[in-house]
């Protein structure tokens, strides 16, 4: 029996749906599919742009063949406050009554204006000194909350359930939680760009800052006197290699990524000065800038940490995928994770 639960990735530029089946050797792909997104997308309150959006929603499940309607959705992880933090170990009730006065002190906004959810990580070994405990905190303003689910309901859609991308985009790259190593996770979006540490197999540090690969484009575009559709196509024939980092590509990009490296760097010294005895073993770079070429190694040498680029196909079980599905792995890594949450 076919899952009754798909994946919807809603980004800047471009709208995916991942449809998979938990087989016991890995997982079925049943169906995966992109669109390009309406120009104002999700960013947009006009009635007539949400109307946009919810008939490309439609069609593209319907050009993707999914007959399920019941939908798992990432949330924008620059339109959320997400917090990993440290409390005292409580029980589940007393966590509970606790946790709104904490938010406050994470959260930038009125409480009454966003919807609060919290798991609990961690919780330590009694043995250990000053025991305390990591909880996942996140706040996404209910106006965003009711403005996707108005917009999937016009779609026929139903939200089963509502996440932020850095969690999708873990469950999918971190596979075999014991064996995983300590990563920095580097999720390159269009418009922002959203770091996570997992050690032990568990989020520990998430940030978002608000750069991504548009900006590249655009950096691209002003130099060269190119429309940004001709600098896309730019950034992906030559990206990061030496010589052109070196040349007049590598000027253009260098503000936008000394940005992301400046505060992966931060990242770093953060968690080596929490856990001295277990470093960084990899940062694993995802989202569409992944794709261009030499980024792996301008990261390797900006930090000098071993640097892979996430392949969530790698959960699938042998079968027939098309070769530009499986060649543009790091743009599928928040559709599959979210295709897989029911399977926790």
């Amino acid at each position: 029996m076919k899952n009754k639960v798909f994946g919807i990735d809603i980004g800047a530029t471009t709208i995916k749906v991942v449809w998979l089946d938990k087989q016991k050797e890995g997982y079925l792909l049943n169906s995966v599919l992109t669109v390009p997104a309406p120009a104002k997308g999700l960013l947009s309150e006009s009635p007539l742009d949400q109307e946009e959006m919810a008939q490309t929603l439609s069609k593209l499940l319907s050009d993707a063949q999914i007959s399920t309607r019941m939908a798992n959705v990432a949330l924008p992880e620059s339109q959320v406050y997400t917090r990993v933090i440290e409390m005292p170990v409580l029980s589940d009730k007393e966590l509970a009554s606790a946790i709104y006065w904490e938010a406050e002190q994470y959260i930038p906004v009125s409480l009454t204006s966003v919807t609060l959810d919290y798991k609990v990580l961690r919780r330590p070994d009694p043995t250990e000194p000053n025991p305390k405990m990591d909880v996942l905190l996140v706040g996404a303003p209910t106006v965003l909350i009711d403005k996707y689910e108005r917009i999937l309901a016009t779609a026929g859609i139903t939200i089963n359930v509502l996440e932020t991308e850095i969690l999708s985009a873990i469950r999918s790259i971190v596979i075999g939680q014991n064996k995983f190593p300590s990563s920095l996770i580097v999720n390159i979006g269009a418009l922002h760009t959203s770091l996570a540490i997992v050690r032990s197999g568990t989020l520990i540090f998430t940030y978002s800052l608000p750069t991504g690969g548009v900006a590249l484009s655009r950096a691209i575009a002003a130099d060269f006197g190119f429309s940004l559709a001709q600098a896309e196509e730019y950034k992906k024939a030559y990206g990061l290699s030496n010589k052109n980092f070196e040349g007049k590509i590598g000027k253009a990009t260098q503000p936008v990524l000394s940005s992301i490296i400046s505060e992966v760097k931060k990242a770093i010294v953060y968690y080596n000065g929490k856990y001295v005895t277990d470093p960084i073993k990899q940062i694993v770079i995802t989202g569409g800038t992944a794709k261009l070429p030499g980024i792996n190694s301008f990261f390797v040498n900006a930090t000098g940490i071993e640097t892979e680029i996430a392949n969530p196909w790698k959960v699938l079980i042998p079968q027939e995928v098309p070769k530009e599905i499986l060649d543009d792995a790091p743009s599928y890594t928040i559709g599959v994770g979210l295709a897989m949450r029911d399977y926790e």
